[in-house]
């Protein structure tokens, strides 16, 4: 269980060093930046930067082919968009145990190279003549699997090159640069995708993925090998249950998850209308979709940057309440858009998602780090992503649908409108009467 205590002596003082993990989001431990006094956490952090940035011209740049180069309808663009999320409801589940049975420094660094591969066999076919939404649908399905073992590895491997008191800094900087390198790749997409074509852009994508092999390859921390275990017919569908009961049974588990699922289902859905919208719509360049959506994108480091303050002030239980539920209502703004000052309401809508996202998710991810035990966090992780990411395809497929029959502006309210009101299932949860998210200690069972 999460929760439970532990009867070996060496174990039980390694628990107690980071039973308080969940409460020192707002510390910063002595001794100088995190960047500079942790060679492996800064390589970690350079590696996923990369690929956080090419996942960001990825985003901009494969539904622009999808529209400029092979003329796609607007579900097609949503299947697209789906494609990547899929795999989470397909291996979402036993990705979380094979993570907990295999290196996790092995597991970041096959799923780069897969993803460099792919994304240099979208030029490949177009200067053969063969690409065609088939074969782009399957380089989305293919690298979005990729993507399901690489942030389920990183999300497990991060505890152990970081101790306790580091955590909540290297998650707020994991996240923080994340949504920089959004930014950055989102407006280099679209300038690119204008300059040298939204095909050959990919080549800069897939560059951003050999970056990051090549950083994470320099880690120095070695995991001990896992003890070898007899495992009988059965153990893979017994340890995800395992996983899955976890999540279940734990009140807080269960209602961030669950808060997770409802508002990736409607993020999913606008997200998946954006360029179809901004370029159909709004009438905007391709390099015009890129710079928008970086300008709103710079919400995301301000969420990151304030976090820290936000908790000190409100505790984090109820900072996570601010984020989620009150930042994010300014989002039905970017259905208001409109060319000249219009593209101002975008700018503030979109802000304000990426402010409660990022913010929210460096208070998740540190509670659910320091909530866990290490030996089963990789599943617990899954789990939840299992779930959270699982409505990303649903959402784009039910945007798409809805946008051929109703219209994409009229569309857009509905997915839009979802996300704040999502954060409403976070009221009805314990979280509601506490000013912070409890520790081990504080679980109670």
């Amino acid at each position: 269980m999460p929760v439970r205590e532990r009867d070996d002596p060496e174990e039980e003082v390694a628990h107690r060093s980071r039973k308080d993990a969940g409460r020192r989001i707002a510390e910063r431990p002595p001794g100088g930046g995190l960047l500079r006094r942790n060679r492996d956490f800064r390589k970690l952090w350079y590696g996923e930067s990369a690929g956080k940035f090419g996942a960001a011209v990825t985003s901009v740049v494969l539904p622009l082919i999808a529209v400029s180069v092979l003329h796609a309808t607007t579900f097609e663009v949503s299947l697209l968009n789906a494609a990547t999320w899929v795999p989470w409801l397909a291996i979402g589940l036993p990705a979380g145990v094979w993570v907990d049975r295999l290196p996790r420094r092995t597991v970041l660094l096959v799923s780069d190279a897969v993803s460099c591969v792919l994304f240099v066999s979208v030029p490949l076919a177009h200067w053969a003549g063969a690409l065609d939404m088939g074969r782009l649908l399957l380089v989305a399905l293919l690298a979005g699997t990729a993507a399901v073992f690489f942030q389920t590895a990183y999300t497990a491997y991060l505890p152990s090159i970081l101790g306790p008191g580091d955590q909540a800094e290297g998650n707020a900087k994991l996240h923080g640069s994340a949504s920089a390198a959004q930014i950055a790749g989102t407006g280099a997409g679209g300038l690119i995708a204008q300059v040298a074509g939204a095909v050959d852009g990919m080549l800069t994508n897939a560059a951003t993925f050999l970056l990051s092999f090549a950083c994470v390859a320099r880690i120095r921390h070695r995991e001990p090998p896992a003890p070898r275990v007899a495992r009988a017919r059965g153990a893979l569908f017994r340890e995800v249950g395992e996983g899955v009961r976890l999540v279940a049974r734990d009140p807080y588990l269960r209602s961030l998850t669950l808060f997770g699922a409802v508002s990736n289902l409607f993020l999913a859905g606008y997200q998946s209308l954006l360029v179809v919208f901004l370029v159909r719509d709004v009438g905007l360049t391709d390099s015009g979709v890129g710079v928008l959506v970086a300008i709103g994108g710079a919400g995301g480091v301000v969420g990151a940057l304030v976090v820290r303050r936000g908790v000190t002030r409100f505790g984090t239980a109820r900072a996570l309440l601010l984020f989620e539920l009150a930042v994010p209502a300014l989002a039905p703004l970017m259905a208001l858009t409109s060319r000249g000052a219009g593209l101002v309401l975008f700018v503030i809508g979109y802000a304000a998602v990426s402010v409660g996202v990022v913010a929210g998710n460096v208070i998740k991810a540190g509670f659910q780090q320091g909530y866990c035990r290490a030996e089963v966090l990789g599943r617990v992780s899954a789990c939840s992503s299992f779930l959270n990411y699982g409505t990303l395809p649903l959402g784009s497929l039910l945007a798409g649908a809805l946008g051929t029959w109703l219209g994409v502006r009229p569309t857009l309210w509905l997915m839009i409108a979802g996300i704040p009101l999502s954060a409403l299932i976070l009221l009805c949860s314990p979280l509601r009467n506490r000013r912070d998210l409890p520790t081990r200690a504080d679980a109670g069972h």
